[in-house]
């Protein structure tokens, strides 16, 4: 069972757990965290032709061939085993088990020198002599880092390290890639047994400090404590990791914790602190429309078109109910000029988009504003009239947070180019227009040229339609700018 814990790795580990299962003869899972990896878009190194090729053993992908049924060469497998040998012959599997983690680590370095990405089975992030580490696998790695890499500048030390290959389970190598000064360990699992004396990864960790300690490989045996986080996507962003390492530095930390909700009815939960951790995102946007309007998609173009022509990394990841159209939608869109690690909602956004009029007094969409930002309201009401028909909650927060206010009436320009309720393409242009996140025209150009890949299927009619929006999108939203207040 082989872990990714971002959209790279899932591309990158397919191709590893492939080498990896041909080599060793035993079939392997390669998964990630439902949603909030496998929803998520970003920018990544993609994998060529030749590179893919030329790390398939194709020795080993004939001799897999050669061993298929074939009524040409029959043999006789999956039938029933008596109880006279089932059991030795369950126990003759063990050495090509313990053999999978040489046959990881190999695959694993074949990639890295193919690719130059480098991975380990087991991989430690921090401090070289770290006190307190945390160890999970999944996709709040990349959120653990974040928070590490600030605590090290702090003067803390700390770390975190990844588990990449959960089965078979190998107490050695974690061990080794554990740092003999650490005193206290939290381990988290995204998942809950109840009835059980923990959770699988706590265990096996648990299990093999144990052991080490008792065999005298280790002369401390460090505390260590179990927690859940992150069930159904339950948010788990800095301020989580920053209460796991809290807890570990308490004298008597709780054994067995959950982090991310308040529970009021065991009291199992961490106090979450303020997040006091920098942003190092170049622009963090936040997208809030109706299942349907096209908002969602309009977020992905622009992701598309942002990662596709700048040297930038862009990530987006989507949020909605299940009544999918006619349900809110907010769509997370980040650029950095850094491969983007975070793995957790936009709390603070440079742009604010609301897409839709009547959420204005229904979500706290101007509280999620970063100071001096941009918010943009879909609206039918000019830019003169709209400002008394805000809420006053509304307005005191945007005066206060001395926000650029526009808005555009995105709704009646889709109808005057026969777009229907689809307002998205309009309001592409307006968020590109007001952020000027690509230079002069290019997003004019960028958003006609993505518009003709989506929609030439559709006819050319459709293209010039949005077209049109587009175009009416950029000159409406630059000349609607309301003083707050």
């Amino acid at each position: 069972m082989l872990c990714a814990a971002s959209v790279q790795e899932a591309q990158d580990f397919a191709l590893i757990a492939h080498r990896a299962t041909l080599k060793s003869r035993v079939p392997f899972i390669h998964f990630f965290d439902g949603f909030r990896t496998s929803h998520e878009i970003n920018k990544i190194i993609p994998l060529t032709n030749e590179t893919i090729l030329n790390l398939m053993p194709q020795a080993e992908i004939d001799a897999h061939r050669a061993r298929a049924l074939n009524p040409e060469h029959p043999v006789i497998r999956g039938t029933s085993a008596n109880p006279d040998t089932y059991f030795q012959s369950r126990e003759a599997t063990n050495p090509w088990y313990n053999a999978v983690y040489d046959h990881v680590e190999e695959a694993m370095k074949a990639f890295g020198d193919a690719t130059g990405r480098q991975y380990q089975p087991f991989e430690y992030y921090g401090h070289p002599q770290a006190e307190r580490v945390i160890i999970m696998m999944g996709s709040a790695l990349g959120t653990c880092e974040e928070v590490v890499d600030e605590l090290l500048i702090r003067g803390e030390k700390v770390g975190v390290l990844k588990v990449r290959l959960f089965r078979p389970f190998s107490a050695k190598h974690l061990l080794q890639a554990l740092p003999e000064t650490v005193r206290a360990i939290a381990v988290l699992d995204r998942t809950k047994e109840p009835g059980a004396q923990a959770e699988p990864l706590y265990l096996d960790v648990m299990t093999a400090l144990a052991e080490a300690f008792n065999n005298g490989e280790r002369e401390t045996l460090p505390r260590t404590i179990g927690g859940r986080y992150g069930l159904s996507s339950k948010e788990f962003g800095p301020a989580c990791v920053l209460a796991v390492f809290n807890e570990l530095s308490r004298a008597k930390p709780k054994p067995r914790f959950t982090v991310g909700i308040y529970d009021d009815v065991t009291n199992l939960s961490l106090p979450l602190p303020e997040n006091t951790l920098p942003g190092s995102a170049k622009l963090e946007a936040l997208f809030y429309g109706l299942g349907s309007d096209g908002s969602v998609s309009a977020t992905k173009n622009n992701i598309k078109i942002i990662g596709n022509s700048t040297p930038w990394y862009a990530q987006g990841y989507f949020v909605y109910d299940s009544k999918k159209a006619g349900g809110l939608t907010v769509s997370h869109l980040r650029v950095s000029e850094k491969p983007i690690r975070s793995a957790y909602l936009i709390a603070q956004a440079d742009f604010v988009g609301c897409h839709q009029l009547q959420f204005i007094d229904k979500y706290q969409m101007a509280e999620r504003l970063k100071p001096g930002g941009i918010f943009l309201l879909n609206t039918p009401y000019s830019a003169d009239e709209v400002w008394s028909r805000l809420p006053q909650e509304v307005q005191a927060v945007l005066n206060q947070k001395k926000a650029r206010f526009y808005v555009v009436n995105a709704a009646k320009i889709a109808r005057e180019c026969g777009l229907g309720a689809r307002i998205n393409t309009v309001m592409q242009m307006a968020f590109f227009h007001l952020t000027h996140i690509l230079p002069g025209d290019s997003a004019l150009v960028e958003l006609q040229g993505a518009i003709a890949k989506s929609y030439s299927s559709k006819g050319q009619d459709l293209v010039e339609r949005n077209w049109q929006g587009i175009g009416s999108g950029a000159g409406i939203a630059g000349g609607s700018a309301v003083a707050g207040g």
